[in-house]
This record gives C-alpha cells, structure tokens and sequence, in this order.
C-alpha cells in the first residue's frame, strides 16, 4: 500500500455533498467517462498529503489510498438518511421531561 500520497479533492457541482479524491496532478480526462459525466464539473476544495492512519470525515486515509491504488480515485458519497420527513418529525416531537 501507498505510505503517502498528495491528494487533491474536488467537490461534485451535481452531487451535494459527492467529493472525489485523485491524486494531485491527475488528469481529469483519464478518469472514467461515466465518472466525469455522473460528478459534473470538478469544484477544487483542498490539497492534502494523505497518509494510512489519517482520519477524515467519513473515511480514513487507508481507504482513499487503497482505492488510489487500485483504481486512480476515490469517490466519497453523501451519508444515506432514513428520509427527510421521517428526521423532521423526530426534531418536532415533543420530549418526555
């Protein structure tokens, strides 16, 4: 595996929430066509050296590496919820005291 790798992420300009991690310098041509198509045009967010044991939001450095690795990129999408409505009720019901 990987040890340490400078990683752009770009955020989806279709997808709230869809970021996608490559290596820095990657060129986004030698993607995936039905990647490049579903993500829309690639917003840069950050520049980060990645290593196994960092911590990210909703994944950790050995995965994005490993992914990396095997397929150039990582995709991270948005957390599933239960639905919206479902959420919303639960914020709205009164609590016992």
């Amino acid at each position: 595996m990987i040890e340490r790798e400078f990683v752009s992420v770009f955020r989806s300009s279709k997808k709230r929430d869809t970021y996608l991690f490559v290596r820095r310098g990657q060129d986004w041509n030698e993607l995936p066509e039905s990647l490049r198509a579903v993500f829309g045009q690639p917003v840069h967010s950050m520049d980060l050296i990645l290593t196994p044991d960092r911590k990210l939001a909703r994944t950790t450095g050995k995965q994005v590496l490993a992914a990396l690795e095997e397929k150039d990129f990582f995709l991270q999408m948005p957390e599933e919820q239960d639905g919206y409505v479902v959420d919303f009720k639960k914020k709205i019901e009164p609590r016992d005291s």
